[in-house]
């Protein structure tokens, strides 16, 4: 079993660099708390395992997590970010920027997401990542899996809810929802179920049919 040493040698194992740590501070100082370097590597190498062309990603923040996803996409692949906060979106595009992708391979829409998912195309995408409102977890797996291609994956961030999941003693809507959201996604035949334990928690799955 990983003890705490090991689990922070994996969490730093690929270092962010200066971008990314501008991004980070952006982030922290407007309350858009970003994903962890561990996990910022774990989407990177998902999205270039699948090959990914086209991403959906739910909770723009100031760009770490979004930046991560590009960097292991295909050097033709768009992603497609999803926020309520248009100043959040215009710091991320800014990292976007300075990390030298083209406006292009980036569309930022605006709005919930629950307003927006329903809009995109069934099956049009190889990798969804989550990283929003966590009581609508549930919500963004069921439109993940009309979104995503088979062998598309969808990956839903802070899965451990703070460490709180993992506890039967805490009972706050968040938390009960990432319970549930775990239930699903272990019991769905349609879905290959994985549980990373990367920062506060990657739960991810594959889509396979």
């Amino acid at each position: 079993m990983a003890t705490p040493a090991s689990l922070e040698y994996a969490e730093e194992f690929v270092p962010e660099d200066d971008i990314l740590r501008t991004a980070r501070r952006r982030g922290i100082e407007v309350g858009a708390r970003p994903i962890l370097p561990g996990c910022g590597a774990a989407l990177c190498f998902l999205a270039t395992v699948v090959n990914a062309r086209s991403v959906v990603e739910v909770g723009t923040g100031c760009g770490v997590s979004g930046l991560w996803l590009l960097r292991g996409m295909r050097p033709d692949g768009t992603l497609t970010s999803v926020d309520v906060e248009p100043e959040h979106q215009r710091m991320a595009r800014q990292t976007f920027a300075e990390a030298g992708f083209s406006g292009s391979r980036i569309r930022l829409i605006g709005g919930r997401a629950l307003d927006v998912l329903p809009r995109l195309a069934d099956g049009g995408y190889d990798m969804v990542f989550c990283d929003a409102a966590k009581q609508e977890y549930i919500d963004y797996l069921t439109e993940s899996v009309r979104l995503l291609r088979r062998g598309g994956v969808v990956v839903f961030g802070d899965a451990f809810c703070d460490d709180q999941v993992a506890d039967p003693t805490q009972r706050d809507p968040d938390t009960v929802a990432l319970r549930e959201l775990g239930k699903l996604v272990r019991n769905d035949d349609r879905l290959r179920p994985l549980m990373l334990p990367l920062g506060s928690g990657l739960l991810a799955a594959v889509k396979l049919d």
